[in-house]
């Protein structure tokens, strides 16, 4: 067998072991516990923070319930820019709903950054009264124990609780490509990497106690960044502390994506992970199934095996390999259907073409606001 043969198959099985290593990593923490997390006694004060822009898939279930929490004292602020913005007469219609809920609409521009998100937040965060502060992003589920469950987290050495989303509701091929990058990718790496020490942020939830980041700036400073999560993450562990994962991602309503959204928006994140972290983003090119498969064909053909076998040999890698994120999905309860397996194969091929298309430029474009490097942050979708 040549050297080169050696080294791609030395390289497409140390990728599988890694690939099943991550899942048996994460599988613990995503099977649905028996009971609710249990909130605090006493229980700290918090407040919410809802950003609202359009009428987003399902708006009314995921901003509803936030305002049926099972915890003792927390208050609901949802922010937005434009009195004309479709969302706002929604929101005001579900706080009418909900009179025992302590919630409110605060609309105005702040611009304190580059970042939209940020800009919108900021009125909210002048405006809170709690001494712990989330900012939940209006296309997650929040579950009863939404709150206990950022507060078990917590620890001497936590600095951040943040969640990524699980995909859920998709609707068409689109729909289902996205949860595939959102579940068996995305959540999947920052989980495991969770488990490791090294949580990442992610900006669809962010727990913040409220003097820390007051103390660090406000929210005004996680502007300095391409991404608040970026900011945040960098932000926390250079205070010396740590970010913290909930123990299992909240839901996020897919629902129709067009394919040209799903690229677009794949492309944007795989920018701002490239420019907040790179040296992790060069790692990327091997993290989905397309470059561990061609280095095993390569290296069965190298050395000498008939198409036949190396064609079997490569049915059964790839049967492994989605054997395993299936199974997981299972556990989870995340799509899981004979679809989201072609999907995560479309997924794969599309992983080196994404990290490829990031390297051509810096340019990010989010909610109509074109942000290059230099700029502030691009904030998350």
């Amino acid at each position: 067998m040549s050297v080169i043969a050696g080294v791609a198959l030395g390289l497409s099985a140390a990728a599988l072991i890694v690939h099943l290593v991550s899942i048996l990593l994460v599988l613990p923490r995503l099977r649905p516990q028996a009971r609710p997390a249990i909130p605090p006694s006493p229980a700290p004060p918090v407040t919410i923070l809802r950003p609202v822009h359009g009428l987003e898939h399902q708006l009314e279930e995921t901003l509803g319930s936030g305002l049926r929490l099972d915890y003792p004292d927390y208050e609901t602020l949802f922010c937005a820019e434009d009195e004309d913005d479709p969302a706002v007469a929604l929101v005001r219609a579900l706080i009418a709903r909900h009179p025992g809920a302590k919630a409110q609409l605060l609309i105005g521009r702040d611009p304190v950054s580059g970042n939209p998100k940020l800009n919108n937040l900021i009125k909210g965060w002048r405006a809170a009264s709690g001494d712990w502060v989330a900012m939940a992003d209006s296309n997650i589920i929040l579950p009863p124990d939404y709150l206990s469950q950022l507060l078990t987290c917590w620890d001497g050495r936590c600095g951040l609780v943040s969640s990524p989303p699980a995909g859920v509701a998709p609707e068409g091929f689109g729909g289902t490509l996205e949860c595939a990058f959102l579940n068996g990718h995305q959540a999947r790496w920052q989980l495991a990497a969770d488990q490791l020490g090294l949580g990442y942020a992610q900006g669809k939830t962010l727990f913040w106690k409220r003097a820390f980041l007051q103390q660090a700036g406000g929210p005004e400073v996680l502007g300095a960044q391409m991404a608040e999560d970026v900011a945040s993450t960098k932000l926390v562990r250079g205070a010396g502390l740590s970010v913290r994962l909930a123990r299992r991602p909240f839901a996020h309503p897919v629902g129709h994506r067009a394919l040209s959204g799903v690229w677009r928006r794949q492309l944007r994140w795989a920018k701002i992970r490239k420019l907040g972290f790179r040296r992790l983003f060069l790692a990327e090119l091997l993290s989905g199934s397309a470059a561990p498969l061609l280095a095993l064909g390569a290296g069965l053909a190298l050395a000498g095996l008939p198409a036949a076998a190396v064609a079997a040999l490569m049915a059964a890698y790839g049967a492994l390999w989605y054997g395993a994120e299936w199974y997981m999905a299972r556990v989870a309860g995340w799509p899981a259907a004979p679809g989201d397996i072609a999907a995560g194969l479309l997924r794969d091929m599309l992983i080196p073409v994404i990290w490829i298309a990031a390297w051509g430029n810096d340019n990010i474009v989010w909610q109509g606001n074109r942000v290059t490097a230099g700029a502030a942050g691009a904030g998350n979708e």
